[in-house]
């Protein structure tokens, strides 16, 4: 468990922000301007399988039917089956065609007639298959598959020229206008771009350019956008945190390659190659995460309550009224909430409890404020911000809107440690990032934590913060 932040060292970053006005956006710069879009647009659901599994077992039971007045009826059941395991739906590319699935559905159908003409003949010799039958069950049906999932093939076709993906092309101007039109010229892929994202405008003409976190946002949630395309390979380090954002939000990231294909790969756009990058961002496990929240933490509080009763009356003696010190931080999207701790120290008024670092050990501190500190039972309130589901017991540490502000423009990846829910402890406390630390640091391994997540990682970051409790060094 952490204490509450401290005053980052030089390497860090400035001692003294400034005030300004509370904003999660950043004024300028794409990078870290963006944030979850309040209203999201629907998902567009996936392509269903279930038409092509319904037109492989519709050919499996014509293929069947090839074998009528030959004493092989039972056989309509095995080759139903058959065609559910055999003839999986495969994944759709973006332009697919019967004709590409011609050697793979004809191979299978192959290997399932055949393996049923071997069992027969092994278990049930009287049954055998006579060649003619085999032949012409497998034509049969090799004819029906194909015609059926080119029927498939053509309607999921007319669907995408009838009602495109929307897409923002994100890379240096005129590569990105250049790949938009390209695209526009080629409504069969079913992609319709709507917008560039750049850094730097050069004047090229053609689509909106978008400059800013707010132009992307409103760009996404009027227009649907369901793809991003990324046109060149130092948008993936600049554009990081943009990127794992858009893909937090639902859109699908395709890095393409603008150029001279400088990899091999099964997917095109507009004669184009690209891929689909994997930005880590589709996790599962929301539910035991969760389960193991309020599992941990109630048990926790049951069990602490006595300690806390006793911190709470040990501090009031000591030091007054307000035992209970109550702070707005910033959680998973942006969303503000109400963090609780044992009052440590007491502002002069409300800008400074919003805008100024607390500095642990401060010689004024009283003596039970600097032991709650240095033991980090100041922390354990926010038990029951877990319980509430305010936080997560580990996540990335939550701030002040005022500071949330600040560390978004100055460190890009600092923004998108907030797709994730804020935690009492995490990967970057685990690794000394507390207190006087930098905060680029705790940005990177923040999203590291997200990017890599698993419940089992919970489980090591809290038995290893559970260690550290036993040896405070302060924060």
């Amino acid at each position: 468990m952490t204490a509450e932040s401290t005053l980052p060292s030089p390497g860090g970053q400035p001692r003294n922000p400034g005030s300004s006005a509370v904003s999660v956006l950043t004024p300028r710069g794409v990078g870290a301007g963006f944030r979850f879009p309040a209203r999201r647009p629907r998902p567009r659901p996936a392509a269903s399988p279930v038409p092509l599994l319904a037109a492989d077992l519709a050919a499996a039971l014509l293929g069947t039917l090839a074998l009528t007045g030959t004493a092989h009826q039972p056989l309509l059941a095995a080759l139903s089956v058959a065609a559910s395991i055999l003839l999986r739906p495969q994944a759709r590319r973006a332009a697919p065609g019967m004709l590409d699935e011609l050697p793979v559905v004809c191979g299978r159908i192959a290997v399932s007639w055949l393996a049923l003409a071997a069992l027969l003949a092994a278990y049930a010799p009287r049954h055998a298959l006579p060649a003619t039958a085999l032949a012409a069950g497998f034509l049969v049906q090799s004819a029906a598959a194909l015609a059926a999932r080119a029927l498939v093939h053509w309607r999921h076709g007319a669907a995408l020229r009838a009602r495109p993906r929307a897409a923002l092309v994100i890379g240096p101007a005129s590569t990105a206008q250049r790949v938009a039109a390209g695209v526009l010229r080629h409504p069969r892929c079913g992609v319709r771009p709507v917008g560039v994202v750049t850094e730097e405008p050069d004047g090229s003409e053609g689509l909106p350019v978008l400059t800013r976190g707010e132009e992307v946002e409103r760009a996404i949630v009027q227009n649907g956008v369901r793809d991003i395309l990324v046109v060149h390979p130092s948008v993936r380090s600049e554009q990081g945190p943009l990127l794992r954002a858009l893909a937090e939000s639902g859109c699908a990231v395709w890095e393409v390659d603008a150029d001279s294909p400088s990899y091999a790969s099964r997917d095109l756009l507009a004669g184009f190659a690209c891929r689909r990058l994997d930005l880590g961002t589709r996790r599962r496990g929301s539910f035991g995460k969760r389960m193991l929240d309020v599992g941990v933490a109630g048990t926790l509080l049951l069990l602490v309550s006595p300690l806390l009763l006793l911190c709470a009356v040990v501090l009031r003696l000591a030091d007054g009224r307000g035992v209970v010190f109550r702070q707005e931080r910033i959680g998973k999207d942006g969303r503000p909430f109400t963090l609780l701790k044992f009052r440590t120290h007491r502002p002069v008024d409300e800008h400074e409890a919003a805008t100024r670092w607390s500095v642990a050990n401060e010689y004024r501190m009283p003596w039970f404020c600097r032991f709650l500190r240095r033991s980090s039972l100041d922390e354990l309130l926010q038990l029951w911000n877990v319980v509430r589901g305010d936080m997560s017991l580990v996540g990335p540490r939550p701030e002040r809107p005022y500071f949330v502000s600040k560390f978004s423009q100055t460190y890009p990846g600092y923004a998108a440690r907030h797709r994730m829910q804020t935690g009492i402890t995490g990967l970057a406390q685990i690794h000394g990032l507390r207190g006087d630390t930098s905060i680029e640091d705790r940005a990177r391994f923040d999203n590291a934590y997200i990017d890599n997540w698993s419940l089992w990682q919970d489980v090591c970051i809290l038995a290893r913060t559970a260690a550290t409790l036993v040896r405070p060094t302060g924060s």
